[in-house]
């Protein structure tokens, strides 16, 4: 399995309303991309102040294995998405963390 874990950054400016959409889209993602198996949408609820570097918002979306993860990489409607959400976080890219663990589940 892999754990696609993404951290963002958003400029704020965006709206807890905008935030949930892109969210939304992410997770509508699953309806119709085999090996998709869950996401996991949210705010850091960390008690560790500070530690988080301004990643306060974000989503873990787990895949049955890489060509799954890879297949949703280059799946048009997650691209569009990627760039909303580039475009709302903090400095473009520089506001996105993307970390994927390979997890024996």
């Amino acid at each position: 399995m892999i754990r696609h874990c993404v951290f963002i950054r958003f400029k704020p400016t965006i709206s807890v309303a905008y935030k949930t959409e892109l969210f939304n889209e992410i997770d509508a993602l699953k309806d119709r991309l085999p090996g998709m198996v869950a996401v996991h949408i949210g705010t850091n609820v960390s008690p560790e102040t500070g530690m988080d570097k301004g990643f306060s918002d974000g989503f873990i979306v787990d895949f049955a294995d890489s060509f799954s993860r890879d297949a949703y990489l280059e799946d048009p409607e997650h691209k569009q998405t990627g760039g909303r959400l580039v475009a709302a976080a903090e400095g473009g890219v520089a506001g996105i963390l993307v970390y994927d663990l390979e997890t024996d589940d």
